[in-house]
């Protein structure tokens, strides 16, 4: 039996490259020992030191402002106070003003202690002890 098959494609082989020479391996370097590692610390120490640090700051701030706002409300009563004290002090100047007026001392001198005005004006000339060269 013959056969008649097609012939078979062949492909061209490449010419043989002589491969390059290999280089020789380095030498491994020895490992570095491990370093005994202290375990990490749970970072929640330093969160809470913060917050209370914050805490702490912002008490503060609060009672700074409870302070001045207490400082603000008594300056507010000394304000009061002082308007109160000036009115009384002009009402008083205004009643001392009245007091000594010259009539009203004249009438009082005339109606409470019996005097009455001089008709005529005496004027003495007083010599002291010692005599004048």
């Amino acid at each position: 039996m013959a056969s008649l098959a097609a012939p078979a494609e062949t492909r061209p082989r490449r010419a043989a490259q002589p491969r390059p020479a290999r280089r020789p391996r380095p030498q491994a370097r020895p490992r570095p020992r491990p370093r005994p590692h202290a375990r990490p610390r749970p970072r929640v120490a330093g969160g809470v030191a913060w917050i209370v640090g914050v805490a702490a700051l912002l008490a503060g701030i609060v009672a700074l402002n409870v302070a001045v706002l207490r400082l603000n409300m008594e300056v507010e009563r000394l304000d009061v106070q002082r308007d109160e004290l000036v009115a009384g002090n002009e009402a008083l100047a205004s009643e001392l003003s009245a007091a000594a007026a010259a009539g009203r001392t004249e009438r009082l001198a005339r109606a409470k202690l019996g005097l009455v005005a001089p008709t005529q004006t005496t004027y003495l000339e007083l010599r002291s002890g010692r005599r004048s060269r």
